[in-house]
């Protein structure tokens, strides 16, 4: 997949591109289905499927108080989209300059000048333009105007809720996560580095663990959890804890993930770990030897819990 990055005008030829625009933050089963209907109608007329998203999201430059915090950094995001076969992806600097513009001088520019599209899709709810001022039905005039074709995608349903991020965000705060891959179509994941902690897991619990510097603006609410623990290509059973430790009285948040069946050192090394099932909240024992029973049975449950299809 190749990778755009665009501040300002960029040179490139796209043939029959069929294109789709959004943030999409969490790349899930609503996003999912626009990438599909974009492949496919990309391999109908034989074109490039190309989507064309936002770096910063627009509400950190729009209204920074109100910033949700990111399901997938962009990164993970672009991996995400490049999973789902699409092209081309265009990652447009979202600044107060870009956001200033039209809603007919960004079709003008971008889609035709530069883009010169074929095929539009876009969400139900789809804005665009200064203050939002475009919609579909002016989309669909501007299209007529220059030689394009507007598909608008209905809301993709689970279990009768609506899949939006904003709904994914809440129920991950409330670890909810098996509710969250339905969502998202995949356990929601973090990736970090391992680092050194305390020693106290091998010390004095005897259970070691990762504890991971995680680059991330959402986490799951703190407690302990089955999860895969992934290492160079690699998946493990595991479990793991965020938060405080509180039978240690920490003061700092941490996620700490002790792998089933595994006994290699890796500091310094990446990995990511993917949240099946939220076990307990973080509970205050009076010693490590009460908290190393706990840690036992949490191991059970999660085993059982993972070993299931």
């Amino acid at each position: 997949m190749e990778v755009i990055y665009q501040s300002k005008d960029f040179s490139r030829t796209f043939k029959n591109p069929v294109l789709t625009i959004g943030n999409f933050d969490g790349v899930h089963v609503g996003h999912q289905r626009i990438f599909q209907l974009l492949r496919d109608k990309a391999l109908e007329i034989g074109g490039e499927s190309v989507v064309y998203t936002f770096e910063p999201h627009p509400v950190e430059v729009l209204a920074p108080k109100r910033k949700p915090p990111i399901i997938t950094p962009l990164p993970e995001k672009l991996r995400l989209i490049e999973d789902q076969g699409i092209d081309v992806v265009i990652c447009a600097t979202f600044s107060w300059e870009f956001a200033s513009q039209t809603p007919e001088e960004f079709v003008r520019k971008v889609l035709y000048d530069q883009i010169q599209i074929r095929q539009l899709f876009v969400g139900h709810d789809f804005t665009f333009g200064k203050g939002g001022g475009g919609d579909i039905s002016l989309l669909k005039q501007f299209g007529r105007k220059w030689g394009f074709n507007v598909e608008v995608i209905e809301a993709v349903r689970v279990e009768g809720k609506v899949v939006s991020s904003s709904l994914i965000r809440e129920v991950i705060l409330k670890g909810e996560m098996a509710e969250a891959a339905k969502l998202l179509g995949r356990h929601y994941l973090l990736s970090g580095q391992v680092i050194h902690g305390t020693g106290r897991g091998s010390r004095q619990i005897g259970f070691p663990t990762a504890n991971l510097n995680v680059a991330a603006e959402l986490f799951p609410k703190p407690g302990r959890y089955a999860v895969w623990a992934l290492h160079q290509g690699r998946r493990y059973p595991a479990v793991a804890n965020l938060g405080w430790k509180p039978t240690f009285q920490d003061q700092q948040f941490s996620v700490e993930v002790h792998i089933l069946h595994f006994d290699q050192a890796i500091y310094g090394q990446s990995l990511q770990v993917e949240f099946v099932e939220r076990l307990r909240d973080e509970v205050t024992f009076r010693n490590a030897e009460e908290l190393g029973i706990q840690i036992r049975r949490d191991i059970e449950q999660a085993q059982m819990i993972l070993q299931m299809p």
